[in-house]
């Protein structure tokens, strides 16, 4: 005669060890995916900044588009010969990470 061990509350086990790990896979995607949203937020408004760089806009303004755009974002203006260069850069709000993009546009341009 065999003995066969009493199976009831394995599975209950088995999901107690497997949740954790599906939990932290799914947050840290939503993560992944709130920071990349974030990321492109900041794209563009680097983008529309550099324009209004190269415009001649005032620096003030230039400025505000980036932080309005995202929360807690910086910027800065650079010459980079005939382009007017800005970066921006902002914490990320899913994930622990320090979100850059930079865009650059024609000096005097339309």
């Amino acid at each position: 005669m065999i003995w066969r061990g009493d199976d009831r509350g394995s599975v209950v086990a088995e999901f107690a060890v497997a949740l954790p790990a599906v939990v932290l896979v799914l947050v840290l995607g939503v993560g992944a995916l709130s920071s990349s949203a974030q990321h492109v937020r900041l794209q563009d408004a680097v983008a529309d900044a550099a324009r209004l760089a190269a415009r001649g806009e005032p620096v003030e303004r230039v400025h505000a588009v980036v932080a309005d755009a995202v929360a807690g974002a910086s910027s800065s203006i650079e010459a980079r010969g005939d382009l007017v260069c800005v970066i921006g850069s902002a914490p990320s709000s899913g994930l622990p990470l320090t979100l850059t993009a930079s865009s650059c546009a024609l000096a005097g341009g339309l």
